[in-house]
């Protein structure tokens, strides 16, 4: 696919006009002055595409819009604010769902940025958590998506944790849940006892916010086996929920200790440096 570039027209254009006026306005003045510019090139006729900007994008099909930020993605051209605009018209989810299942991981991520919070696109969400269809940093962001709605999700959410499918992802989303439900808390806890992943299952626990979890919270941080990064998470979950944990524990031998310690030591230095 052949893309034009119109931004780049229009910067070339924009070159021309402030040359041509480089007297006339102040620095602030042509902040206000080119977003007008820009605007008003939308509507202006290029003879390279015998038509203007916009209609250029108007006349695409959905599957073309689609096919044509993806190409400017992939070759980091910047996808002009009309080609948005037109697929913004249309509707995102319509236009880009099939945006989303796209080899290049960059590409899915502005489909999600584009079509964001839409129930349109859950069940393609769904399918790229559970398959593990994209990057981690793709199904964290949907999964960001779906904490907003865990209550209007849950029956889904735990049938997919139940099949085995994107549990840790599942367990996010149940740990943001309002509505205090038994079978949500079952699986925090199992969770949480099964000894797998325990520090961020504790936060769950804490997201979740039902205090009877501070007796397996307070047991597990009693194993002195357990690290500090492990220990802080737990102590955090703990105070969450009401509870307190203050016996001293020396984790001087622990390399996320030292590490931490060691950082804390040259952002004290660093601000002595300044003062």
């Amino acid at each position: 696919m052949k893309l034009i570039d119109f931004d780049g027209l229009f910067d070339e254009k924009l070159a021309q006009f402030m040359e041509e006026n480089k007297d006339k306005y102040t620095e602030k003045q042509w902040e206000d002055i080119i977003p007008k510019l820009y605007k008003k090139f939308g509507d202006t006729y290029v003879s390279r595409v015998k038509c203007t900007p916009k209609e250029y994008y108007a006349r695409m099909s959905d599957n073309q819009l689609a096919d044509t930020l993806r190409a400017h993605l992939k070759e980091d051209i910047p996808a002009p604010e009309f080609l948005c605009a037109e697929i913004e018209a249309r509707g995102e989810a319509e236009t880009l769902i099939p945006l989303l299942f796209d080899e290049d991981t960059s590409a899915v991520s502005y489909a999600i940025n584009l079509i964001g919070d839409n129930a349109l696109a859950y069940e393609a969400y769904f399918k790229i958590l559970t398959e593990n269809l994209s990057e981690e940093d793709v199904r964290s962001d949907i999964t960001d998506i779906f904490r907003l709605h865990a209550d209007e999700l849950k029956e889904r959410v735990i049938d997919t944790y139940e099949k085995g499918l994107a549990k840790e992802y599942m367990l996010e989303i149940l740990s943001r849940v309002k509505e205090r439900e038994e079978r949500v808390y079952s699986i925090l806890m199992d969770a949480f006892t099964s000894g797998e992943n325990t520090s961020v299952r504790a936060g769950y626990l804490a997201s979740y916010g039902d205090e009877r979890a501070l007796p397996a919270l307070l047991q597990k941080i009693e194993d002195r086996t357990i690290g500090f990064v492990e220990f802080q998470e737990l102590k955090y979950a703990i105070e969450a929920l009401g509870g307190e944990y203050d016996e001293p524990r020396d984790f001087t031998d622990d390399k996320d200790y030292i590490a931490v310690e060691a950082e804390n030591v040259k952002r004290v230095q660093e601000e002595t440096l300044k003062s």
